[in-house]
């Protein structure tokens, strides 16, 4: 059972489920903590997307750079054109995890094979002031930044992680039957 959380930007979402920003190229941002349903609507996004006849592809960002990591330089540049050929890219949990300067450098080329001319989807946890904790020592962060926010709509979701709110459930049942 999920509910809105306490604080979204509800008409962001709404107009994002229409997909127009994809035929324009525009980006869509989910920021907010663990557990507020930015997979979910990323995940119904690109549902929606599918079922309009876009081609989509939905990872998490540690699928995606783990995926790029190869030594050779042409297969590297096959996998960045998978990564750059669909309408609609959905790059989920920017944040979770920290990398290296290397995988900032790949995720930029991804961002910027796109830059206006396919749309990309990005959940993350942190704000882009924080990026340089996520991706340490890259000198493209202000570049990959720039590129990706540029004719892009976001959101802030704020509110209670949904698992913490099933587990006090959970434990008040328990308690109850006891």
């Amino acid at each position: 059972y999920w509910t809105w959380p306490k604080k979204i930007d509800r008409p962001v979402i709404e107009r994002a489920l229409t997909l127009d920003f994809i035929p324009e190229g525009r980006n869509l941002i989910l920021l907010g903590t663990n557990g507020l349903g930015k997979s979910m609507i990323t995940k119904n996004i690109a549902h929606a997307a599918v079922l309009a006849g876009y081609s989509v592809l939905f990872r998490t960002a540690s699928e995606i750079l783990d995926d790029l990591q190869c030594d050779s330089p042409e297969l590297q540049r096959r996998k960045l054109k998978k990564y750059s050929h669909p309408q609609l890219l959905c790059i989920d949990e920017v944040g979770y995890l920290a990398y290296d300067h290397h995988a900032a450098d790949l995720l930029y080329e991804i961002v910027n094979r796109r830059y206006e001319r396919r749309s990309v989807v990005v959940t993350t946890n942190r704000a882009f002031k924080e990026w340089n904790q996520v991706f340490p020592n890259a000198t493209c962060i202000a570049t990959l930044l720039d590129r990706l926010t540029h004719h892009a709509d976001f959101t802030v979701i704020e509110g209670s992680s949904y698992r913490v709110r099933e587990s006090e459930q959970e434990a008040q049942a328990r308690r109850k039957r006891s």
